[in-house]
Order: C-alpha cells, then sequence, then structure tokens
C-alpha cells in the first residue's frame, strides 16, 4: 500500500469491457510528508476521490478485483481509501 496525491482525472472514450463505468485518477506516489516521491500512474477509484486528496493506493491485481467487484478484470492499481490528514 501507497500514500499519493490525486492530481487529475483520465478521461477516454473507449475502454475494454472490464474498465467500462469506472472512475480512473491520476495519482503520484507522496512520502508522509506529502512531498511526491515517484512517477505518477493511473488508478481506479470507487471512493469518490477528487484532485487535491491524499489516498492510500495498492498495485496488486487480487487485492484491485475485490474492491472493484470484478473477479474477472485486469486492474493494476485502485485507490483503497481516502487519507483525512496527515500528521
Amino acid at each position: 500500500m501507497k500514500l499519493a496525491k490525486v492530481v487529475g482525472n483520465v478521461v477516454s472514450t473507449i475502454k475494454t469491457p472490464s474498465h467500462q463505468n469506472k472512475k480512473l485518477m491520476v495519482v503520484i506516489p507522496v512520502d508522509a510528508s506529502g512531498k511526491e516521491c515517484g512517477d505518477a500512474m493511473i488508478a481506479f477509484d470507487r471512493f469518490h476521490a477528487g484532485a487535491g486528496d491524499y489516498v492510500l493506493i495498492l498495485e496488486e491485481g487480487g487485492a484491485a478485483r475485490d474492491i472493484l467487484g470484478d473477479p474477472k478484470g485486469s486492474f493494476d492499481a485502485v485507490i483503497a481509501g481516502i487519507v483525512d490528514r496527515l500528521n
């Protein structure tokens, strides 16, 4: 699990069937102080995160499928929760 900041969303007019009706967000991994520490990636979102939110992301397909409720889908990263605050 990684801490990340949402920096935008992805709009796609054509998606594979397993990706239909799923929200895609651009996230950048950050350290505990909120400083960027990795490359941007795309993550699926079921928690209604928005730009500027800090989130927890999982980069494991099985967990992503469980969170998204799609046992046959092909997913790399998923937002697992929204962080209320960083201390």
